[in-house]
């Protein structure tokens, strides 16, 4: 079992590495190339100094030859300022490769994700996401670095190494590194140990990312309900297994070192007795024997930093699998192959017995049957959890329905292209989103280009050019992050604006005056009323007074319409929407029961 684990962790390893330099290190292969050549150089450079030793010690400080002496030296100038100017360049090279590399794997992250369905960001957490796109990018660019160096300039400095200790003492040579073998079995299992601690700390600096994005933005509520030492006791409590899962990693990476020093010294020691014996003895000149010992331990880094490299590839290919993991997440959501943009749109919305279900168990809409005509306007009332929202979620194909069907003027919105479906719909929310950006951005957001006076246009409409103009920089304002340094009613008015800005056909309006004073939504209903006209509308509305003209109101309950008909039709009936309508207007019962009379006369 444990050797089919072992072989199953090399073909992960063997595909990660692939997917990495075949996708997205390949397409800067020619700047690779002339990195390369730079550090064959500095390799090359590297050996000639160790070479030069012998020339050094025999010619000049043996022999006392003057005229070495300055050859010697001169030589030894032009070999370092050789090498300091091919290690600038191969520097400058692998990094841009590196960052290039992995600021194109961030684009692509994010462009993948953007294509992803709604249904996956409500599975997953935000930190964890955003943990995935710094940290683990992070511990990526210092392995792709380190990879890129360790493959180009310390194999090639230890290949030129070598061969200056071979040309020196091939026997000494393959007597020296007899013990580098003996390390490689404690530093693959090292490195194994590296890449589960390494996948377990970046998942707990996601869930870290998630906790501290909570508390920052429900800042007031912990204030509020004096949760303070509770929340310091949870960041404690992350903060400590972070720190543990870090420490643990040193510790294992640490491991390498001992291994590495103790098999280096014993090179040392053989070199050194061999060696200074052959001197003893006369049968090996003092500068040979330096010339030797140099290279050996101008070998023994790189050496080192390719034995300790499994451990660091091991943390990068742990980030790279939970990058890959975003990677191939696969939209469900998409465009058929018959699926056609749409051009002009009337706006009929049919829906033709629809269930939905979020997940296995019980379905959020059952057999949902039900028709809005192009300008007119339909109510979708009744209590939290019915399904009135999910009913608007798969109008723009948000979710798809698994059953039934759901047509815009006739034709089965799976046949339009999701980006014209979508391009002919405007949403305003009770949950409004607004970017850390302007006012005027804000408004403008999906119709790009629009001028200022098109988006001051709608903020009149939207009720909501008076506020901003009041404020210091107008348009200009930036608004913070959600909008925080706006009320609850500006931001809905400023969402609305939007939807206004857009000037789609179909309208969903999904709780869009929750946020507002009495006079303030009186104020935007009517401008929604004109907004309103001639287009499509579906709004969801826990008053019932913001609904009462509607042209049908649609009663849900439990996913299911249990009641249909207008105002004063519902009220006749006295069902669901009566009983509704009793509850919040229970001060005006007289009011409803005339109404009620009035209908039946």
């Amino acid at each position: 079992m444990s050797a089919e684990f072992t072989e199953v962790g090399k073909t992960r390893t063997r595909l990660l590495v692939h997917r990495l330099v075949a996708d997205h290190v390949r397409p800067h292969i020619g700047l690779l190339l002339l990195a390369l050549i730079l550090m064959a150089v500095v390799a090359a450079t590297t050996a000639a100094l160790a070479f030069l030793m012998e020339t050094i010690l025999d010619d000049v400080f043996t022999a006392r030859d003057r005229a070495t002496l300055y050859v010697t030296a001169t030589v030894v100038m032009a070999v370092f300022l050789v090498k300091g100017i091919a290690t600038y360049g191969q520097n400058v090279l692998v990094s841009y490769v590196g960052q290039r590399v992995l600021a194109d794997l961030q684009k692509s992250m994010f462009t993948h994700l953007l294509r992803a369905d709604l249904a996956y960001f409500y599975g997953q957490s935000s930190g964890g996401l955003i943990s995935r796109f710094i940290n683990d990018v992070e511990k990526m660019r210092g392995t792709v670095a380190a990879v890129l160096t360790a493959i180009g300039r310390d194999t090639l400095t230890i290949v030129f190494l070598v061969g200056i200790m071979f040309y020196q003492d091939w026997l000494l040579t393959l007597a020296t590194f007899f013990a580098f073998p003996t390390a490689i079995l404690p530093l693959v299992r090292i490195g194994r140990r590296m890449r589960k601690v390494s996948a377990n700390t970046q998942h707990e600096l996601g869930q870290f990312t998630t906790f501290l994005n909570e508390v920052f933005q429900g800042a007031r509520h912990v204030k509020a309900y004096g949760m303070e030492d509770y929340e310091r006791a949870r960041a404690g409590t992350v903060i400590e297994q972070i720190f543990q899962l870090v420490f643990r990693a040193a510790r294992t990476k640490a491991a390498a070192y001992p291994i590495m020093e103790t098999i280096g010294g014993s090179a040392i020691v053989v070199v050194i007795c061999y060696g200074g014996w052959q001197v003893i003895e006369g049968t090996r000149s003092t500068g040979t024997f330096f010339s030797f010992v140099t290279a050996l331990l101008l070998a023994y880094d790189p050496v080192k930093k390719l034995v300790n490299l499994n451990a660091q590839l091991q943390e990068g290919l742990a980030a790279a699998e939970r990058v890959f993991q975003i990677m191939d997440v696969e939209p469900r959501i998409v465009d058929g192959p018959r699926a056609e943009p749409v051009q002009i749109v009337k706006g009929d919305i049919g829906f033709e017995e629809v269930t939905f279900a979020y997940s296995d168990d019980k379905p959020a809409l059952h057999n949902v049957t039900f028709s809005v005509e192009a300008g007119r306007t339909v109510a979708l009332i009744g209590p939290s959890g019915a399904g009135k929202s999910t009913i608007l979620n798969l109008i723009p194909r948000f979710f798809e329905a698994e059953i039934g069907r759901i047509t815009l003027d006739g034709v089965d919105i799976r046949e339009i292209t999701i980006a014209s479906l979508r391009a002919n719909i405007a949403l305003v929310s009770q949950d409004v989103t607004l970017f850390d950006d302007t006012i005027e951005a804000n408004i403008a957001y999906g119709r790009v280009g629009a001028t200022a006076e098109e988006i001051k246009e709608a903020s009149r409409h939207a009720a909501a050019d008076a506020f901003i103009e009041a404020l210091p920089e107008g348009y200009s304002t930036v608004v913070g992050e959600h909008g925080m340094k706006l009320s609850g009613g500006q931001r809905q008015r400023i969402a609305i604006a939007r939807a206004m800005l857009k000037d789609s056909p179909i309208l969903l309006l999904d709780e869009a005056t929750s946020s507002l004073d009495t006079e303030s939504e009186r104020a935007v209903q009517s401008a929604l009323a004109e907004l309103m006209r001639g287009r499509t509308t579906i709004v969801i509305a826990h008053r019932l007074s913001t609904v009462q003209s509607a042209d049908m109101i649609h009663v849900i309950e439990a996913g299911k319409i249990v009641e249909t008909g207008r105002h004063l039709e519902l009220l006749a009936r006295g069902g669901v929407y009566a009983k509704l309508h009793r509850l919040q207007f229970s001060d005006s019962d007289g009011a409803a029961i005339a109404e009620v009379a009035q209908i039946r006369s």
